[in-house]
């Protein structure tokens, strides 16, 4: 074996490889030495993005191996000495390499595609939506399918009799989270619900959550908010009528408006500084992140500047937290006495400073908590609010006769007021099978958030070590053809007379994830997902810009944590006239 190291430029290549021959430091084109059953591999490390020189016939790579890193000199590296950058990857192969070949794997571990030494399988991510990529692996190799990803093993769950296993059988031993680097700093150390491990504590403040936080009681005091902010959309939309507009972005600005509002109450001097950071963070929680998938290089999360990056992000939401904070503090102390503090409608940092002072918990509620519980709330149950509702209003304009079915709908009830709020959501039973269509084919997470197995278990006869960390592909699931016929196609008369529904029990339809890690905000996000739609759908007519055909809307998603649209939904209001005794918004 062969260690090479060659200097080019501004870039140093290292590479392991059992031939006596070697790769172009240009374009990593195979010489006409090298067979041309020889694949590379071209990782650039400090920027974390994945390239792939694909040749075929991969039959024989096991006896031609050849491995290259490259580093980029990005600005943020150029300072550091070229010796010492050499020698810290030049410590990191070896010690990735030695590491793959004494690590002891069981033996009956799930199917499995070929992987490549130190890396397993992460070649076959690169380039491609990973929920998309993982449904096409799962065709080949099963429903339950092992991935060696950098160091770490992973189970792939894709089909819903092997979610049924691991959420509801295996229910508690897949109740954990695995380390994430994201969750550790911008979570308080993990001090909040979505990423805390399984334990008493989190126990404890999940059951904060469900009874206080977001219970139907709750979600419901949080009406007036909803209603509006939807309405100051909707006059924002009034104002650009016959002009094209961004209505993605649009949703996603009102979204984060209506939850800063519940947890804050008053509009914060930090609102839109807030939304960017949120925004920041859900782009880096997205995918699957090289720091974390080699935690043995202690050194990757500095070299990188991931841990920078978010311990700065960090540093500016907890000051604005703090102050927020420190504000409804003062104000509860000023209000306490006062005859007017019962007409005080609490927000959610309220509820959370009231139990922290006499809520009579069986743990103590740090200020730590209620700040990850708020991040928790601002960064994951905000942009699926508005992904769902933009997803929802492709399909319609994709499909008029969809469209028309549910703006009739809407019309024919709020025609009575012209007054669309919240009261009369539930006579919409058309609009309500429109979103759990939209939720099967478009599910905001399409890869659940990641579990990790605290003990080894047996599935399906396959044994998955503790320490695991699973994969659940919702996507693939809600487009299932053992369960859902045309599963391709858009179709909400599928669910007339269905009693499948989204809350965890029909393990064929599992967007909001299911078991003791289901998502706790379910019942927040359908609110502000159904009142988005019966607003646009009464006030306005839809059509696409330049003339464009309905068929012809581009449906691509992008590889994010919420698999949005990879383009900004964008549309033509055409105002909706209602009979003249209705109440027109002004």
């Amino acid at each position: 074996m062969i260690l090479k190291v060659v200097f080019a430029h501004h870039r140093i290549w290292i590479g392991i490889h059992t031939r006596k021959k070697w790769l172009s430091n240009r374009n990593l084109k195979v010489l006409p030495e090298i067979p041309s059953n020889t694949t590379s591999l071209l990782i650039s490390s400090m920027s974390f993005w994945c390239r792939t020189v694909d040749i075929s016939g991969t039959e024989k790579l096991r006896d031609s191996v050849i491995f290259c890193i490259v580093l980029t000199m990005d600005n943020q590296f150029k300072l550091l000495p070229l010796s010492f950058t050499f020698l810290v990857f030049i410590f990191m192969v070896l010690k990735l390499w030695m590491r793959s070949k004494i690590k002891d794997s069981p033996k009956n571990l799930p199917p499995a595609p070929w992987k490549l030494p130190l890396i397993g399988h992460l070649h076959l991510l690169m380039f491609s939506l990973p929920h998309h990529r993982l449904t096409e692996l799962a065709k080949r190799h099963g429903s339950l399918m092992h991935l060696q990803l950098g160091e770490l093993s992973h189970i792939v769950v894709s089909s819903p009799e092997a979610a049924k296993e691991v959420m509801k059988t295996h229910d508690i031993n897949f109740a954990t989270r695995p380390y994430l680097l994201v969750a550790e700093i911008i979570g308080y150390n993990f001090s909040d619900i979505g990423f805390a491990p399984y334990g008493d504590t989190w126990r404890q403040l999940r059951k904060v959550c469900t009874l206080e936080l977001l219970s139907m009681k709750r979600v419901k005091s949080f009406r007036s908010i909803r209603e509006e902010q939807v309405s100051s959309l909707i006059r924002s939309i009034y104002s650009n009528t016959g002009l094209e507009i961004n209505l993605g972005e649009m949703l996603c600005n009102s979204s984060y408006n209506i939850t800063l509002r519940t947890a804050f109450a008053a509009r914060s001097k930090q609102h839109d500084a807030f939304i960017s950071i949120a925004r920041n963070v859900v782009e880096a929680a997205g995918g699957f992140s090289i720091t974390d998938l080699f935690p043995s290089i202690k050194l990757l999360p500095m070299i990188s500047g991931m841990r920078a990056k978010l311990e700065r992000w960090h540093q500016d939401l907890d000051a604005m937290l703090e102050s927020i904070i420190e504000e409804h503090r003062a104000r509860n102390a000023n209000t306490k006495d006062s005859d007017n503090s019962d007409n005080v409608t609490d927000d959610l940092v309220d509820v959370l400073l009231n139990l922290q002072d006499h809520g009579g918990l069986e743990f103590p509620l740090r200020t730590e908590n209620i700040k990850a519980v708020i991040l928790d709330m601002l960064i994951a149950g905000t942009e699926t609010s508005s992904t769902a509702v933009e997803w929802a209003m492709s399909e319609m304009i994709k499909n008029p006769r969809i469209l028309e079915k549910a703006q009739a709908e809407v019309r024919q009830v709020y025609d009575r007021t012209g007054d669309v709020n919240e009261s009369d959501l539930h006579e919409l039973k058309y609009l309500k099978l429109v979103m759990k269509e939209t939720l099967r084919l478009h599910p905001p997470v399409p890869l659940l958030l990641p579990r990790e197995s605290r003990e080894r278990c047996e599935i399906n006869g396959y044994e998955i070590p503790a320490k695991t960390k699973l994969i659940v592909n919702a996507w693939a699931i809600g487009r299932d053809s053992n369960y859902w016929n045309e599963a391709e196609r858009f179709y909400p008369e599928r669910f007339i007379d269905s009693s499948v529904d989204y809350k965890g029990t029909n393990f064929e339809f599992i967007p909001f994830g299911a078991g003791r890690r289901i998502c706790p905000g379910m019942s927040y996000g359908m609110a502000v997902v159904e009142l988005f739609l019966a607003q646009l759908l009464y006030h306005f007519d839809w059509k696409l810009p330049n003339d464009m055909k309905n068929e012809d809307l581009d449906m691509t998603e992008i590889s994010s944590a919420t698999a949005r649209r990879k383009r900004d939904l964008r549309l033509i209001p055409i105002p909706y006239h209602p009979p003249p005794y209705v109440h027109k918004l002004e």
